[in-house]
């Protein structure tokens, strides 16, 4: 059966995460070496709901020129429009030398061969494969062999406007029922805010009410998966997570298409009371809206009558393709993001979790009050989508966003909507 909910124990939560397992690739490519000089790596990183990281991406590109004498090309690619646009770039030989793969996709590409197994160049790095966050190298891992470097985790929690609810003497809620009653405090003494909006277009904003309810996403006996979200329970979770829309009103039509990245400039134009996010959300809500500035506040998930719901524990690696004519060359910039000051500084300034756990211990300790709810939320409620390379063809036809969107649209029943999802999920799971 599928694993889904990690160990609460500190790092050892995390280092059991099974998020997605990586396959096949080519050897590392000869030549290169670190003698940079008149070279130019390409290098793709994602851009979406991370706070802004010209700087970041400027000191690193400076530090890596001063040490290899080559210089690096970064491009910002939105992760909605990522996924195509990898597909399209590995079959015409058009791909970066590094990109960012986000787990889920690791194993799609390295499936697809085009990616440098990077074991050589950890193993040759002095006490670095003890170092890297076990549950990101394991989902880097196909085979035996590593295709993607731990960069860094991410959580979704709660992110709430803590100066509206000490205004309506409302705490953060602690149940499912505590949502509910704080959504309709909000709604009634500030109708202009939406208490608690339901994106249509975000997966992963699903499936913490799904397992919230005791639902699963998918399953796996031998080697067939099947889903499961129309289970009784899943479908109690789906159904919680609609109804904030479609009966209590804390939504808007105009939510029904909306990505994260939507819902996320909703809140900064203060257009919205409670909303799940990630980890990395708090420093760029106020980086676009300063008057944000001490309103905010973070929160677990709680699972229906209490206690933590469990969130997806995704992530990135740092991947080398192999296209690249520069492999050595790039591993060393890919070293140069994901570990030393430069791991410490991206955990930072983002909020994410680092792919290093020399980096990491200071951020699991944080008492700081937007950090530290996502933390416990990661330890003690993260959780993976299904292991298996499959999964990128379930993202890529947005399975999940059309059961929610039918349901918000009114086109569909939970009942009916689940059980077409679900179908078309095995279907897409169980492809040769």
């Amino acid at each position: 059966m599928h694993k889904r909910i990690l160990p609460a124990v500190a790092l050892a939560a995390v280092a059991t995460l099974g998020l997605a397992a990586c396959a096949g690739g080519s050897a590392p490519a000869e030549g290169g070496g670190t003698d940079g000089e008149g070279k130019e790596l390409s290098v793709w990183i994602m851009k979406g709901t991370n706070p802004d990281a010209t700087a970041f991406y400027d000191a690193v590109a400076e530090a890596f020129e001063e040490e290899t004498g080559a210089t690096v090309k970064i491009e910002e690619v939105q992760w909605a429009d990522a996924h195509d646009r990898f597909v399209t770039a590995i079959a015409g030989g058009t791909t970066p030398d590094i990109a960012e793969t986000g787990t889920t996709w690791t194993a799609e590409f390295a499936d697809a061969g085009a990616l440098v197994e990077l074991d050589e160049y950890v193993d040759a790095e002095k006490g670095l494969r003890d170092d890297l966050v076990e549950g990101l190298e394991v989902a880097g891992t196909y085979d035996e062999g590593l295709y993607g470097m731990p960069w860094y985790a991410g959580v979704r929690s709660i992110i709430y406007r803590a100066d509206v609810f000490e205004e309506l003497g409302l705490e953060a809620p602690k149940t499912w029922d505590d949502i509910i009653a704080a959504g309709e405090a909000i709604k009634a003494a500030k109708p202009e805010m939406l208490a608690f909006p339901v994106p249509g277009d975000a997966e992963f904003q699903v499936y913490p009410w799904v397992w919230g309810a005791g639902g699963e996403v998918a399953t796996l006996d031998g080697d067939t998966w099947t889903s499961e979200l129309d289970s009784e329970e899943s479908q109690a979770g789906i159904e919680f997570y609609t109804d904030l829309a479609v009966e209590h009103g804390f939504s808007s039509a105009g939510a029904t298409t909306w990505k994260e990245t939507d819902l996320r400039d909703a809140f900064t134009q203060g257009n919205v009371a409670m909303m799940l996010s990630g980890s990395w959300t708090p420093k760029s809500l106020v980086e676009a809206n300063p008057d944000l500035e001490g309103k905010l506040g973070a929160a677990v998930i709680p699972g229906q009558d209490g206690g933590i719901a469990p969130s997806v524990l995704g992530g990135s690696h740092l991947s080398i393709f192999n296209s690249t004519e520069n492999a050595d060359l790039a591993w060393e910039f890919v070293k140069l993001m994901t570990t030393g000051e430069f791991a410490e500084q991206w955990a930072a300034d983002t909020g994410y979790f680092p792919g290093v756990q020399s980096a990491m211990e200071e951020a699991l300790a944080s008492t700081d009050p937007l950090v530290a709810p996502f933390a416990e939320q990661m330890v003690e409620g993260g959780a993976s989508v299904p292991v298996t390379p499959n999964f990128g063809a379930v993202q890529a036809k947005k399975t999940t966003n059309a059961m929610i969107q039918a349901i918000l649209s009114g086109q569909k029943d939970v009942a009916t909507a689940t059980k077409d999802a679900a179908a078309e999920m095995t279907e897409l799971l169980n492809q040769k």
